[in-house]
């Protein structure tokens, strides 16, 4: 067998591996996301994929992509967000941890 093919033959072999890392990394990401979002959010918020909002004006997360692109969210996670209405307290997370919350929010896209 040439070199190139052995070489070809070996990468191909580490491919299944290699294109596990990102998806685990999501997985572990969007894992990190729901805790969060069932630690602070769920008081009045709906976080899973199914179930009505404690609060009935809290909208549910699964239909937060709907309102707005989620992903622009990260600053007001990180800087602490803030509403239009008196009952919902001012939440800030460190970067790490607004980039989870979306991706769990992205999660609930599909």
């Amino acid at each position: 067998m040439r070199p190139a093919a052995i070489l070809a033959t070996g990468a191909l072999a580490l491919l299944p591996g290699l294109l596990s890392l990102p998806a685990n990394a999501w997985d572990r990401q969007v894992k990190q996301g729901e805790t969060l979002a069932r630690n602070n959010c769920a008081r009045c918020h709906a976080v899973g994929r199914a179930g009505a909002s404690p609060l009935r004006a809290a909208p549910p997360f699964r239909e937060l992509h709907t309102r707005y692109p989620v992903e622009d969210l990260g600053e007001a996670l990180a800087e602490g967000i803030r509403t239009g209405h008196p009952g919902m307290p001012e939440f800030r997370f460190d970067p790490d941890q607004a980039e989870a919350l979306i991706a769990y929010l992205k999660s609930l896209e599909r």
